[in-house]
């Protein structure tokens, strides 16, 4: 048997290979967000001594194919903590691995929350957690995987201490908004502003509904997806047929969050015993749009395309502008001054052309614009997220509407906004230029 015999058949897919000897001993575990190309690279080219001595002694190597990437991370850590191969300990004791873990309702904490922990710390806190979920081996995929699942599943990041302090904070804000005689409500975490957070800083959600969020997030960190998705659907049912569409579509969209987890990120492979250290990311594509008009004269919107040209294992994307994919609209629809009606107009034009399809769309514009986007896609039966960069009258501030993509920075986002704007406002001048 050739060592490429050993790899040819494996699939193009996420999922987690391990490596055997040929007494069938699991000498190696690893995660891939391409199991042929991840395995194929230990044998393609030369590596140290730990790397060429491990494939020495490869004779069979065995795959789980999963989802993505993300939920292979998550079953490499299963079977590595269930069969514990000699090379993937061989540099790293147990104390030294990091671990996901769930505080205990039981241990004070009314509200648990997801936390990182070393092994060295887990001894004298198990009383701290109600579940453990690991080892990983890699930092920097667990702070990518905390972002992607957050995402999905908003939960709490106040300790106890810390929401009665807010509780008492609060509570001395709204007397002294008695006094003044002016009426008003506590401020929220920037977290739940972005929709990384359920609110329970602001009573936003009660204790019944916080649990189903840790009881789904423990079943997805347990490898149990098909489950969660399960309990959400027929949770969505129920909120249905009592006419609590606004919840219903809440739980609809983490559906399809699940469904469609978006993880770029951990593709970029990052295993200690990593051979390659450098794979380049998918091409992405977003798209900005923004509304340009004076009392409804000369109306006209705008789309402009930026595209990811990939990264290293130690950077994120760049995306750039792609000028050519731009495009321009006329309003024709819409009298007066009505920009969420724009924004439909343009998004239902767009989408009625064959271009390749965004993975973000970025409004330039309120909770209003986005909402109207929304709409617009949930007719066609598209799926894919929406958010809106609001700008404020004078264009001073940058607030998002919706949550926070993983893997783009702030920066970029605020580009492509002010981008779309000039393009919009540049055509609407030449247009309203030929009307006068």
């Amino acid at each position: 048997m050739t060592k490429t015999t050993l790899y040819q058949k494996l699939p193009d897919t996420p999922g987690v290979y391990l490596m055997k000897n040929t007494n069938g001993k699991i000498l190696y575990i690893g995660k891939a967000g391409n199991l042929k190309r991840r395995v194929s690279s230990y044998f393609q080219k030369s590596h140290d001594y730990r790397i060429e001595k491990l494939i020495s002694q490869v004779k069979k190597i065995d795959f789980k194919k999963a989802d993505t990437a993300l939920e292979a991370l998550i079953l490499e850590s299963e079977l590595i903590k269930k069969h514990q191969p000699l090379y993937n300990v061989l540099e790293k004791d147990d104390r030294s691995f990091i671990y996901f873990a769930i505080t205990s309702a039981k241990g004070g904490e009314k509200f648990p929350r997801l936390v990182l922990t070393r092994g060295k710390d887990i001894a004298g806190e198990k009383g701290k957690y109600s579940q453990i979920y690991g080892p990983f081996l890699s930092a920097r995929d667990v702070r990518e995987s905390l972002k992607l699942i957050r995402q999905i599943f908003p939960w709490n990041t106040h300790s106890e201490e810390e929401l009665k302090k807010r509780t008492i904070r609060n509570l001395r804000h709204l007397h002294r908004l008695a006094d003044s005689h002016h009426v008003g409500v506590s401020r929220p975490c920037f977290d739940f502003q972005i929709g990384n957070c359920p609110g329970v800083c602001v009573d936003a959600i009660s204790e019944t509904e916080y649990k189903k969020i840790i009881h789904n997030l423990k079943l997805f960190l347990a490898g149990k997806k098909s489950r969660v998705i399960r309990n959400l659907e027929a949770e969505m049912k129920q909120l249905s047929e009592k006419l609590e569409f606004e919840k219903a579509e809440k739980i609809r969209r983490q559906i399809f969050g699940l469904k469609h987890i978006n993880d770029i990120a951990l593709i970029k492979e990052n295993n200690s015993l990593n051979p390659s250290g450098y794979w380049l990311n998918p091409k992405q594509r977003i798209e900005g749009y923004d509304i340009s008009q004076i009392s409804g004269t000369a109306a006209v919107g705008g789309m402009v395309v930026f595209s990811s040209k990939g990264g290293s294992a130690f950077g994120g994307n760049t995306f750039r502008p792609d000028k050519n994919e731009y495009r321009k609209f006329k309003i024709r629809a819409v009298q007066g001054q009505d920009d969420t009606a724009m924004i439909k107009e343009i998004l239902t034009r767009r989408f009625k052309n064959n271009w390749p399809h965004p993975d973000l769309i970025l409004i330039d514009g309120g909770r209003g614009q986005v909402n109207a986007a929304k709409s617009v896609l949930n007719k066609l039966n598209l799926f894919m997220p929406v958010i809106g960069l609001a700008k404020g009258p004078e264009r001073k501030k940058n607030e998002l509407i919706g949550k926070m993509p993983a893997g783009i920075e702030p920066k970029t986002l605020i580009q492509i906004r002010d981008e779309a704007h000039r393009f919009a406002i540049a055509y609407h001048r030449r247009l309203r230029g030929k009307i006068l």
